[in-house]
């Protein structure tokens, strides 16, 4: 899962780690130099005191007392004064290299500018969304420019720890326990669906349930969808593969009826959870919109979820913003996360929306719902 994105961070890694390296190591050699050239200053020094030291002739002293007497010489162009950025840079030389003789590093914006563009390119490439970009370089910058660290074997942990936490800052947004939500609230707890056609919102759904009741919590299946043919179909053989109790009415009814009769049923049978299918819709298609909006102003659900796929990437991202605008939702589960290599849309869908990923579903199975764990899946990415 996302073995792309963690090529690429692995690549960043490394890429800043050589560079780092590489400037130490130079400014190591120049404050050789430097201290080589000064010893050898402070020798000729020396033997000059001791030419002096000796008598002088009487034609010398003369000499001497007449270029005492002469006015002084205005300093030639190759006698100017030093240039500043010049000695700006030997001191940063020599400060980095003295920092690097006792054993730690000092990390300069240059050193990280080509692997940060390197990371860039490679962020978008994979649709990660720009502003999320933006926002984890210039958090790498912040944590590594002009620290001074401690340089042990390399300085590739220095470099990891820096990324973990930009990933981090990103991806782990509102993040609440959802199973600890649906035991505080008061029952049943009621829970919409939402998100385009044919990405997996239904199939969720039937995930859900079952690890709902993997956790001591029962549920019952509504279908809102009433304008799918098939739909009724579809989540009715979920419904009997997981011993599901379905409210369902036929096609073409209303969507927020099926929904609250499946809330009086729970309310009647001590049914802790009520999961509430939609019409798959775009939040442009006015009509399935406002259904929704009925649906929010009838039932009141305690959460509604967005489903989008994790291989949608950037257009995941998009519909994610979309919805949370028409209709605010709590939080997102993408499904198909064990086939996408990128992960632009798990690194981009919470700072987008401020609402958190819940779950990713990765397979086929009832039981392939994985709780969305962001410090999990940023040390995945980032350690070796």
């Amino acid at each position: 899962m996302f073995d792309g994105l963690k090529e690429k961070l692995g690549r960043f890694k490394s890429d800043a780690e050589e560079s780092v390296e590489e400037a130490a190591e130079e400014a190591d050699a120049e404050q050789a130099d430097a201290e080589a050239d000064a010893e050898s200053a402070v020798a000729e020094s020396e033997s000059a005191d001791v030419a002096e030291s000796e008598p002088e002739s009487d034609a010398v002293a003369e000499a001497e007392t007449e270029t005492a007497d002469a006015e002084p010489a205005e300093p030639s162009e190759d006698e100017s004064e030093p240039d500043e950025e010049d000695e700006s840079s030997s001191a940063g030389l020599a400060s980095r290299a003295k920092s690097f003789a006792r054993g730690r590093v000092v990390i300069d914006e240059d050193d990280l500018e080509e692997p940060l563009r390197e990371l860039e390119l490679a962020l978008l490439s994979g649709d990660v969304e720009m502003s999320v970009v933006d926002e984890i370089l210039e958090a790498i910058r912040d944590d590594l420019v002009g620290e001074e660290r401690k340089f042990t074997e390399s300085t590739g942990s220095i470099v990891e720890d820096a990324l973990e936490d930009a990933l981090l800052s990103v991806i782990s947004v509102g993040q609440f326990d959802f199973l600890e939500r649906i035991a505080e609230s008061e029952k049943p707890v009621v829970v919409i669906f939402t998100g385009v056609n044919g990405v997996g919102k239904t199939t969720s759904i039937a995930k859900l349930s079952e690890y709902l009741a993997d956790h001591g919590f029962s549920s019952v299946l509504a279908n809102g969808d009433t304008y799918r043919a098939g739909a009724n179909e579809q989540i009715r053989e979920h419904a009997r593969n997981l011993d599901r109790k379905l409210i369902a009415h036929e096609q073409g009814g209303d969507p927020a009826a099926v929904i609250y009769d499946a809330v009086e049923y729970a309310e009647a049978n001590d049914v802790d959870v009520v999961l509430g299918d939609t019409a798959g819709r775009l939040h442009t298609s006015d009509d399935l919109m406002s259904q929704l909006e009925k649906i929010e102003r009838v039932v009141d659900p305690d959460m509604t979820v967005f489903v989008d796929e994790a291989v949608a990437g950037q257009d995941a991202v998009n519909r994610a913003r979309e919805f949370d605008n028409a209709a605010e939702i709590d939080g997102t589960i993408l499904t198909k996360a064990d086939a996408d290599s990128q992960g632009g849309a798990a690194i981009s869908v919470s700072h987008v929306t401020g609402k958190p990923i819940l779950f990713l579903g990765t397979g086929q199975g009832y039981d392939d719902l994985e709780r969305f764990d962001p410090e999990a899946l940023v040390a995945d990415l980032v350690e070796d």
